[in-house]
């Protein structure tokens, strides 16, 4: 295979992946991140950070499990593959829903995902996540509480 097609195949799967990601978390589904998050990932979502896989599901539990309906989407993805590693960036604009008596409320973000992904067996593995919060708009009580210490800024 060549270097070129071995390249297109990196950035295709590390799309897919991000894809995944965004959409496991508009429908809840926490377990369907094992096959994207490395056991040993670490994140930081504007919240401080975490590490272990299941510490960077219970970070984005925290704010959506008591949320609305979601939306994430991304965009202007970069890719950029050295050997088995590779770095990703891409715009998210997310939407969130009110619930219950916060039914009338959203909350968005406007910001972007910076990742570090390793090559494991033929797989792409989410190994860190920063998210970089640009712009917040609408209101906080849309989401759960978030993490332990956690106050929005």
């Amino acid at each position: 295979m060549s270097d070129a097609l071995r390249l297109l195949l990196a950035e295709r799967d590390i799309a897919r992946q991000l894809a995944g990601f965004a959409r496991a978390m508009d429908r809840r589904d926490w377990t369907g991140l094992d096959a994207i998050l490395a056991p040993e990932a670490t994140a930081d979502f504007g919240t401080g950070p975490v590490a272990g896989r299941a510490a960077v599901i219970a970070v984005m539990r925290s704010f959506l499990d008591d949320c609305g309906p979601t939306q994430h989407l991304l965009g202007n993805l970069t890719v950029e593959v050295e050997g088995s590693s590779a770095r990703s960036r891409c715009y998210v604009s997310d939407l969130h829903l009110g619930t219950g008596a916060n039914a009338a409320l959203t909350f968005q973000t406007l910001g972007e995902y910076q990742d570090r992904w390793e090559l494991r067996e033929g797989r792409w593995w989410l190994v860190h996540r920063e998210k970089l919060n640009r712009a917040h708009l609408g209101s906080f009580a849309v989401l759960g509480a978030g993490p332990k210490d956690w106050a929005p800024k």
